[in-house]
């Protein structure tokens, strides 16, 4: 929650862009901006640089990309965690301040650097940038979730996101196009990279106070223990760390894109500078526009089963750009902008590498939120920290695989297949580990695609703690609706008959709900049931519970039985009432004679059903009538 007066409450701004016009985001996020830029105009710059103008015996033109990215990319492996604890211990906006005056620090000795054409200069200060943002690193994804609320979360990563791949673009052009200035292009450059770099320490001036999260924590300066540390720390959280292998995947995808990009243009699209240059733009535009499009999907919500979709988008066109390649038509020497996108087949090319950014923004988006949201706030910044440590391996590890296999003779659209390949596979194994991504996914396939699902009183499902959640039992996709509705995850007390049912009864045992069979038929079972129950509370997690027994057959809402009171009497926890509307007559209801499931398309697809939340109901007064009669006054209202 945001420790600052302008802290909206839920809903309170319309849509992400909001953000930009609020003190609490909108300096951070132009500090984050001109940040990513200034690294690649200086970078970018400084490889054209070596490449085209100097002549240097010990850093070849073909090296010069590759040493650079390296030196940059270093500090992240070596100072990660040491950054990690940094970010816990202090104010994050006195280190923002404090890192931006170290860039124009950084970038004056720079300015000497391009000045004098002093490559090794130019290499120091690379690595000193590449500190800097190892620095940053942990701060930037620590910071939101200290300022924004839950339905703030996926949109405020998914402005900055965008932001950071946009200052990438416009780094990479600006620092192409100011190096190549006649005469003039390194002074030029040198000044340019000075004054964005006082842009940012002025933007930093604006960043609201940010109190430290673990202000007594003592900081373990030998990084290899505290990268160690820092892994065994995020492994301790399942999904987060099952996110951080995801999140770094997504890293090690879009390298081998990149990396490849003028190459690719070269010898594949026989394509000149600017092609490959429009490869880079429509990739960073799309990466950034899936990252937008994340809080318009999720409902403002941290909605992780947007991670699937995005994965099978990747895979998908990444194959299909495979295949489009194989249909290009022969040309002789390089085709020119103008020449390549007068060709239809080269639409293809461009349509896929589009979707397949896009899915790549939709993919990582949700999954930073979830970081942020579940990572315990006292070591949050640490956890990122681990996060760029996997990010920079994973790094390192795609352009050593893809050299192997460029090496081994593979064609690059062939790597490309390959990466398709190898994304379907992750993705498996990922979502098998943790089943809360795929569960997710078919909870928003239902309340997308077959219904048009609303939820209204939301904010009263706790956003932390243990608290028991009753409902009315309407159909067999109940489940998968309050799942929909809830940012955390639930565990659900269902009937064990529900278990047999095919499909059904395989996303319920991957949502780990808790069978219970009547106590007469069952009566191990049946205190079995119950001892799980208490061992969610006791985990401080959500249990669900439909009090009838069993779905309605005539559609009216039956007894409330007192097993929520067999639960309160030894966890006196918050109830929260819920009920489900207009799910009578569709498929997965008894409507058909007491059977379900038996027309497809009874109600057509996309009817409205809807979910209301009353406040939650102390334990000290609940009765199995009172919850009923909450219950049924959601349903008349």
């Amino acid at each position: 929650m945001s420790t600052t007066t302008e802290a909206a409450a839920p809903g309170g701004h319309p849509n992400q862009f909001a953000l930009l016009k609020q003190r609490r985001f909108a300096p951070f996020f132009w500090v984050q901006f001109l940040g990513a830029g200034n690294d690649n105009l200086f970078k970018f710059a400084f490889t054209v640089m070596v490449t085209y103008q100097l002549q240097v015996s010990w850093l070849p033109p073909a090296m010069a990309g590759l040493v650079i990215g390296a030196v940059f990319i270093l500090p992240y492996l070596l100072f990660s965690a040491t950054s990690g604890q940094i970010a816990d211990k202090v104010d994050k906006a006195w280190l923002i301040r404090q890192l931006k005056t170290l860039e124009i620090v950084i970038m004056a000795l720079g300015a000497v650097g391009f000045y004098l054409a002093h490559v090794p200069l130019l290499l120091a200060c690379l690595f000193l940038m590449g500190l800097q943002s190892t620095v940053f690193g942990p701060v930037k994804y620590a910071y939101l979730p200290q300022h924004l609320d839950e339905r703030e979360l996926t949109g405020g990563n998914g402005v900055v996101e965008m932001g950071t791949f946009v200052s990438i673009l416009l780094g990479n052009v600006a620092g192409g196009l100011l190096i190549a200035l006649p005469e003039v292009g390194a002074q030029v450059t040198a000044w340019a990279c000075l004054a964005v770099a006082v842009a940012g320490r002025v933007a930093a001036h604006g960043v609201p106070v940010s109190p430290a999260s673990d202000p007594a924590l003592r900081i373990n300066w030998n990084p290899a223990s505290e990268t160690w540390r820092n892994l065994k720390l995020a492994y301790g959280q399942r999904a987060v760390f099952r996110s951080l292998l995801g999140i770094s995947w997504m890293w090690f995808f879009g390298a081998v894109f990149l990396s490849l990009f003028p190459a690719f243009s070269r010898e594949v699209l026989q394509g000149n500078e600017q092609v490959a240059s429009l490869l880079l733009v429509v990739f960073s535009l799309g990466v950034g526009l899936g990252a937008l499009l994340c809080e318009t999907l999720s409902r403002r919500h941290v909605e992780i089963g947007l991670v699937p979709l995005g994965a099978l988008g990747m895979s998908l066109f990444a194959f299909d750009l495979y295949l489009a390649t194989r249909a290009l038509p022969p040309v002789e020497g390089a085709q020119t902008l103008a020449a390549f996108v007068a060709q239809p087949a080269h639409w293809r090319v461009i349509v896929d590498l589009a979707l397949l950014s896009l899915s790549a923004g939709v993919y990582s988006v949700p999954m930073y939120a979830l970081i942020q949201l579940r990572s315990p706030p006292t070591h949050r910044a640490r956890i990122i920290a681990a996060n760029n440590i996997l990010n920079a391996l994973f790094m390192v590890v795609s352009a050593l695989m893809t050299g192997a296999l460029l090496a081994a003779g593979f064609s690059i659209p062939q790597v490309f297949l390959t990466l398709a390949v190898l994304n379907t596979i992750v993705g498996f194994y990922i979502f098998l580990l943790v089943p809360e991504y795929l569960l997710r996914f078919v909870a928003f396939l239902l309340t997308r695609v077959i219904y048009r699902f609303s939820v209204r009183g939301d904010e009263h499902i706790p956003r932390e703690g243990a608290a028991i959640l009753v409902c009315n039992h309407v159909s067999f996709v109940d489940a998968m609706l309050l799942m929909a509705a809830s940012p955390r995850p639930i565990r659900f007390v269902m009937d064990h008959r529900i278990f047999a049912i095919p499909v059904l009864g395989w996303l319920f045992r991957l949502a780990k709900a808790i069978p219970i069979a009547p106590q007469r038929e069952d009566p191990a079972a049946y205190e079995r049931a119950f001892a799980q129950a208490r061992a969610v509370l006791d985990d401080g997690e959500l249990l669900a519970i439909f009090p009838e027994g069993a779905i309605t057959r005539d559609g009216t809402l039956g007894e409330f039985k007192g097993g929520v009171m067999k639960i309160l009497a030894s966890h006196p926890v918050p109830v929260v009432p819920l009920a489900l509307h207009n799910l009578w007559g569709s498929f997965f209801s008894r409507v058909e004679g007491g059977r379900a499931m038996r027309r497809p398309f009874r109600r057509g697809l996309f009817s409205p059903v809807g979910l209301s939340a009353a406040a939650p109901v102390p334990a000290a007064v609940v009765t199995p009538q009172g919850l009923r009669e909450k219950v049924a006054g959601l349903l008349a209202g």
